[in-house]
């Protein structure tokens, strides 16, 4: 059974970095058929991908969030983590991450950590 969970600050002031990590358990982080994801969803909108890290190391970003976003790991720990700088309120969302098989689709996802930024 592959888990997933965020973790990091509920709580972020404006301009300053946003940094979550992903626990991944039941499954290596390094494994080359799989990528792994961050999303979030800002109130009232729809989901939006941040970037991927593959299985190689390899990251690739959303082209409107790639100034601002790094995707890194720690394969020792078996974690993938997220940093956004720069954050303004527009930035505030529930941030998720998922594991993204080769075949494309999401199929397994953390529950998600709001992220509220405010002075």
């Amino acid at each position: 059974q592959v888990r997933l969970q965020e973790s990091g600050p509920g709580l972020v002031k404006p301009s300053q970095t946003l940094s979550l990590t992903c626990t991944v358990s039941g499954g290596s982080i390094t494994t080359t058929y799989y990528a792994w994801s961050w999303i979030r969803q800002s109130p009232g909108k729809g989901l939006e991908w941040m970037g991927v890290i593959h299985g190689t190391g390899s990251s690739y970003y959303n082209p409107s969030l790639k100034s601002r976003t790094s995707i890194s790991r720690d394969a020792s720990k078996n974690q993938f983590s997220l940093q956004l700088t720069s954050v303004t309120p527009e930035d505030t969302a529930v941030y998720y991450c998922a594991r993204v098989p080769s075949s494309g689709g999401c199929d397994y996802w953390g529950q998600g950590t709001q992220v509220t930024v405010s002075s």
